[in-house]
């Protein structure tokens, strides 16, 4: 109750307060920074995965984005017993891209949004037997999943980095333009992430970003000649790409939501705690679970509208300190910050245009980021004997898929498409190893 106290009397807005619309104005925009690039790199990263072209990539731009506000919106506003009824921002997750660039090669877009449609019906699941999936998924389980995410997805970012998997196709992969851009880009973000003023620590990936593509155009390794027009409104149209149906596809997202909802719990817990509310208790259970809920309520919805799945952002919590704001009204100005950035198709568009070794520079600080806090929700668990025999197990069968695929070549399809995901793999590992060698103190 002290720590509620102190948290509630150093926010200048607390959560059910109406700040002036100015201030609202401008605390959306700080917060719009912080997550816009973390909203529109999963479908870039997809995109350039799946050889799509800059029409069908700004598209999936266009809806991430509205997606996200609607989202938001939800958590905010509370629908019913959907939301948790504070400041939480939903985005594009990173947890989901290996499994859905997997889905995605194996049945195209068709397949990728089915499965993510299919699998939140996991997440929502577990936000009603909230008590009983943590006892599944412990603090261990969850480590070694988001570790996996992290490591699987520096993959990707290196393959950005050397310039795409059309660059290894024409041979100028790994060129030293490309690795120079990377490095360009990369030291941008480290130089004002490490400054000392802190709008510019914020906005350290956009920074580096812009500086990225401002050389690219110089260099002439941007095409504005690509894009046959950048006007006219963006409108969500369901099932655009259909809907198809693949057990395996469903089954490696559907590991993936269940981790995402104990993440969700994480981020709603510590950002109760930020905004001066309680951390246990009837209320505290009643807004995590609601919360959780419309983690996989709107991840339906966004496949729905041609989109991935969304999760809580947790770099929103370290906003509402850094602000002392935790009003859940500037969280509507957030989405319709976002429902409006969507609808013009310019802005997917333009964003289309980055080059892969730009946009490389900036995801592999963020995967290794990702991995690093894996790393971190591990570490605060005890580690003895058992829990480090339960990371050997599921780091070496996780990892064994990702760096040799070919060791499942002699299964039959089904197998193989299952376990073609390190995530899926380790993540199915972890869980079984841990309730079978019980490492976790209740």
């Amino acid at each position: 109750m002290e720590n509620e106290n102190k948290s509630a009397n150093e926010l200048i807005y607390q959560l059910e307060d109406r700040p002036p619309f100015i201030e609202s104005f401008f605390a959306a925009i700080q917060h719009l920074l912080a997550i816009f690039v973390a909203i529109i790199t999963p479908p870039l990263i997809i995109a350039g995965a799946l050889k799509l072209d800059h029409e069908t990539t700004g598209y999936l731009i266009s809806m991430a984005l509205m997606a996200s506000g609607v989202s938001t919106f939800i958590q905010c506003k509370k629908v019913g017993p959907i939301g948790s009824g504070l400041l939480c921002i939903q985005g594009t997750s990173f947890s989901f891209i290996s499994p859905i660039i997997g889905a995605g090669i194996n049945g195209g877009l068709s397949a990728i949004f089915g499965a993510v449609i299919v699998g939140s019906s996991v997440e929502m699941f577990v936000s009603r037997i909230l008590k009983y999936a943590r006892r599944v998924v412990t603090p261990t389980v969850a480590g070694i999943v988001v570790t996996l995410i992290g490591l699987s997805l520096i993959k990707v970012g290196v393959i950005s980095c050397g310039g795409g998997f059309n660059a290894m196709a024409d041979g100028s992969f790994a060129s030293i333009e490309n690795l120079l851009l990377s490095v360009l880009v990369i030291a941008t973000i480290i130089f004002f992430n490490l400054c000392k003023n802190k709008y510019l620590r914020m906005s350290s990936i956009v920074i580096g970003l812009a500086v990225g593509f401002v050389v690219a155009i110089l260099i002439g390794r941007v095409d504005f000649n690509q894009i046959s027009s950048y006007g006219g409104i963006n409108f969500p149209h369901p099932f655009k790409y259909g809907m198809s149906f693949d057990p395996a596809a469903i089954i490696g997202l559907g590991v993936v939501y269940l981790i995402t909802a104990i993440e969700a719990y994480g981020d709603i817990t510590a950002n109760s705690m930020i905004s001066g509310k309680e951390i246990e208790g009837p209320e505290f259970n009643k807004r995590a679970s609601g919360g959780i809920l419309a983690d996989g309520f709107n991840s339906m919805l966004a496949g729905f509208f041609n989109s991935f799945p969304n999760s809580v952002f947790a770099q929103n919590n370290g906003m509402i300190q850094l602000t002392g704001v935790a009003s859940r009204y500037v969280g509507y100005f957030i989405a319709a910050f976002l429902v409006i950035l969507g609808i013009f198709p310019a802005v997917g568009l333009v964003f289309s245009l980055i080059p892969n070794p730009v946009l490389g520079g900036a995801t592999l600080l963020m995967f290794g980021t990702v991995a690093a806090s894996g790393i971190k929700i591990i570490a605060s668990q005890e580690m003895n004997r058992k829990t480090i025999l339960i990371m050997a197990i599921s780091f070496s069968c996780g990892l064994a898929v990702e760096f040799v695929p070919d060791i499942l070549k002699n299964f039959n399809d089904s197998v193989r498409s299952l376990f073609s995901s390190g995530i899926t793999t380790g993540g199915i590992v972890a869980i079984l190893a841990n309730l079978i060698i019980k490492s976790d103190k209740k």
